[in-house]
């Protein structure tokens, strides 16, 4: 009945503008070839702050797996009842409601959502930046950058990952997923590059065409 109707509307509103992961998460070139737009975000990251296209690739990876509404798993009483999240991270970026409205003052963005892809990108930049600045850590230092993307520049100064063991095994994955990304950037961007101008005439879904010789 139209009562059922109008009480799902909002739920199926809210599904058709949502990004669905992508088909392959583990190969950065499929990834960019199928959401286009996500490369120019993350290479537009890239040139403002200087923190390679792989390195932001590696956090959202680990912080969501590309999924845009992403939030830590409830905690469960006897198995049956819900109770509260551990923390109000959501989003690409798992970014804290504190964290965020910080952002959204520093950057003048205050638009910005945790679930769009671009804004999620661009605060993993600003928020490594800061980082930068604090600790010297270098911007392709995927490793030391997590530490302190978990737990926050003066955390990482302290040491206080040291007595974290599953924290120190979680940022040598993210270092290596960033490793990854990048050889296969290496093997992918010329062609992403080379695709920027068919896709801005013709769309999205446009392929560059390739003839072979001989």
């Amino acid at each position: 009945n139209w009562g059922r109707i109008l009480l799902l509307l909002p739920i199926l509103l809210l599904a058709a503008c949502s990004t669905p992961q992508p088909k392959n998460i583990g190969d950065v070139c499929e990834i960019f070839d199928e959401y286009y737009d996500w490369y120019n975000a993350s290479k537009a990251v890239d040139e403002k702050y200087g923190i390679p296209i792989s390195v932001s690739m590696a956090f959202i990876h680990q912080e969501s797996k590309f999924i845009d509404d992403n939030r830590p798993p409830r905690e469960w009483f006897l198995w049956i009842i819900p109770g509260p999240r551990p923390s109000s991270a959501y989003g690409y970026a798992q970014a804290l409601d504190a964290t965020w409205a910080e952002y959204q003052k520093s950057s003048g963005n205050w638009g910005a959502d945790r679930d769009d892809f671009e804004d999620a990108v661009d605060f993993i930049g600003w928020y490594n930046t800061r980082t930068i600045k604090r600790t010297g850590i270098q911007p392709h230092d995927a490793y030391r950058l997590y530490l302190a993307y978990h737990d926050g520049a003066g955390g990482y100064l302290r040491g206080t990952y040291k007595k974290k063991p599953w924290l120190i095994n979680v940022a040598k994955k993210v270092d290596r997923r960033a490793k990854q990304y990048q050889r296969q950037l290496v093997q992918c961007q010329e062609d992403l590059e080379r695709g920027w101008f068919w896709r801005t005439l013709f769309g999205e879904e446009t392929k560059v065409l390739t003839v072979p010789l001989g």
